[in-house]
């Protein structure tokens, strides 16, 4: 058994208990005050080298290791809670109204200050930084990874290459999933405003109904992606709200829609997006406004060194039968706006537990994990910062 699994699973008790008060003590996006004074009194305690706050409510700690300078590899964790009620049923459930760690984020900041203390513990071993970033507001877009990256967290010391991980609720429990390429999908957000002309519901002839014009768009749009991209390039366009209209007897001049869009390439969507908008409201007699916003990049493991570094730490450490390929997804994840600026890997950790009733995914009311992965992703993560630093000692 390697050094790191021996004492990750002498710290178990801690790190359940840890967990439990997060978990009990949830937090929505930008407002973590209690859990980021929690993880810097965790890491006060451990030791570690610094402790900044580039964010009101973010934390990032810096270990550096006894074997000298090296390069700076990142672990980040998500810190975040759901504006969720929980119905989970456990006896430490969130008690506060409203809000549930529904993501397994609270499972993630145990596990990086897992780590943290378990790098702490062997810093003698190692040549290099490790930079632990705990994120806040990962679930509210554009996420506190684009605050983060614009705050200056990938520089002093500047970050070689960063690691994340997920607990996933349709993934089952052992499985761990490291695959390189495209794993989850870039996110844009938009809005059609549909200009027409009022007239009487009588006289429809006399106005330009933004309503019919605006189910028009609709139908065109979703022709945009079952008829006009590519198949093997997936692409996702829902129509989220729409409204429109001031009385039933009388010709809408005005209707307001908004949306997402899900793809893995950003290039081209946008553009084809608006000139559909556009052109199927001049066909009508109207006018339409499309204002598009870039919210999230997709998540791309990196397909050289790195993912396979993630690979091997998972055989390493559970055996070769642990590690699955899970396809890629349409949804999003903000870890990519660090992606977007070094080499990075993005894993699954599997937390389905059909054998114990913990079948419920991400972001549901009854959502819970079984406490067995706490130490798993907390070596997964150790293991996986110490090899890499010594493959680029």
């Amino acid at each position: 058994m390697s050094e790191i699994k021996t004492y990750v699973d002498r710290i178990f008790d801690e790190l359940v208990a840890i967990r439990r008060d997060i978990h009990a003590h949830p937090e929505v996006g930008m407002q973590e005050v209690r859990t980021s004074a929690l993880i810097r009194r965790e890491l006060e305690k451990m030791g570690m080298d610094e402790i900044q706050q580039p964010l009101p409510t973010a934390v990032v700690g810096l270990l550096h290791g006894g074997k000298g300078p090296g390069k700076c590899v990142a672990l980040r964790a998500d810190i975040d809670a759901l504006p969720v009620h929980e119905e989970s049923g456990v006896p430490f459930a969130s008690q506060t109204e409203g809000v549930m760690h529904a993501c397994g984020h609270d499972l993630h900041t145990t596990m990086l200050l897992g780590t943290a203390k378990t790098l702490c513990h062997m810093r003698d071993s190692f040549a290099g930084t490790v930079k632990f970033i705990f994120e806040p507001s990962e679930d509210t877009m554009p996420g506190g990874a684009r605050a983060l990256v614009a705050a200056g967290v990938m520089e002093n010391p500047h970050v070689d290459a960063i690691f994340g991980q997920h607990v996933w609720g349709t993934l089952d429990i052992p499985y761990i999933d490291v695959t390189a390429g495209p794993r989850m999908a870039y996110s844009g957000r938009f809005t059609v405003d549909v200009i027409g002309t009022s007239s009487h519901a009588a006289t429809p002839h006399l106005g330009a109904d933004a309503i019919t014009g605006a189910a028009a768009i609709i139908n065109n749009l979703q022709q945009y992606v079952s008829r006009m991209s590519n198949p093997l390039d997936p692409v996702v366009l829902t129509i989220g709200t729409i409204s429109g209209g001031n009385r039933y007897n009388a010709i809408a001049n005005h209707v307001t829609m908004e949306g997402v869009t899900r793809a893995y390439f950003l290039d081209k969507h946008e553009e084809a997006m608006r000139q559909i908008v556009e052109n199927t409201a001049e066909g009508l007699g109207m006018k339409a406004v499309l204002k598009y916003a870039h919210v999230v990049h997709p998540v791309i493991n990196d397909d050289d060194d790195l993912t396979e570094i993630a690979q091997k730490a998972v055989v390493k450490l559970f055996g070769e039968e642990t590690l699955c390929h899970m396809p890629a997804m349409m949804g999003s994840e903000d870890f990519a706006n660090y992606a977007a600026e070094i080499p990075a890997v993005f894993g699954f950790i599997g937390c389905r537990d059909e054998a114990n009733g913990m079948i419920y995914n991400n972001h549901h009311e009854k959502f819970t994990v079984n406490e067995s992965l706490l130490p798993k992703g907390t070596a997964l993560m150790a293991q996986f910062a110490v090899d890499y630093l010594a493959d680029n000692a």
